[in-house]
């Protein structure tokens, strides 16, 4: 009876060091495994590769592209980091929808990513709405045009944070919101200028249904 009693004593205290379940948000998980496209939709026609543990975008048409994810998400930080190599600008965007069968966007906003240097990357733009908001002009000299840029972004209800190479950009509480939900997504500008790289892609999902 003693050992019996020691055995259980042992397993409840095993039990009791076992990792507990994980809230949503609690943790940054990878979006990208570095190998292929899981988890991933294209939209549209352009071409989406992965190529050395980085997707690489580029425009074959002169159409709009997409690489969005499968799941929807309403509220969620998202790092990643970018490349501009063709004069086409981008945008990482969010509770986006489009309409079936084509790219056309029908719903959603997007934080700019642009090779320009100017008040444009972390901005938000979109909904029908056109430019939401703009970084301060002085903000623009924060971008490296022909390097790697790091991305931050959060979005949480109406307010949307974007960070770039650690420099706030933007930190704006929407008082008009149109769109609460959805996909988020890479874009290829029109044109058939967007040329692409993205890497090293996690998310913090704090969407709650």
């Amino acid at each position: 009876m003693y050992r019996i009693s020691l055995i259980l004593l042992a397993a409840l205290a095993l039990l009791g060091q076992a990792p507990k379940p994980k809230l949503p948000g609690e943790d940054w998980i990878p979006l990208f495994n570095g190998k292929d496209l899981t988890g991933w939709v294209e939209v549209g026609s352009e071409k989406w590769t992965v190529e050395g543990g980085v997707i690489h975008g580029q425009g074959v048409s002169k159409e709009y592209g997409y690489l969005r994810t499968e799941k929807r998400y309403k509220d969620f930080h998202m790092s990643l980091w970018f490349k501009c190599l063709g004069t086409g600008n981008s945008g990482l965007f969010f509770h986006t929808e489009f309409k079936p069968g084509t790219p056309t966007v029908t719903q959603g906003l997007q934080f700019d990513i642009d090779k320009r240097v100017g008040p444009y990357t972390g901005g938000i733009y979109g909904d029908g709405r056109g430019w939401v908001v703009w970084p301060a002009p002085e903000k623009g000299a924060v971008l490296r045009p022909d390097d790697w840029n790091h991305l931050l972004v959060m979005v949480e209800g109406n307010r949307y944070i974007s960070y770039l190479n650690g420099v706030l950009m933007v930190d704006f509480t929407d008082p008009q919101p149109k769109s609460f939900d959805g996909y988020i997504a890479l874009q290829l500008h029109s044109g058939g200028e967007g040329n692409m790289l993205f890497k090293d892609i996690y998310l913090r999902d704090l969407t709650q249904r």
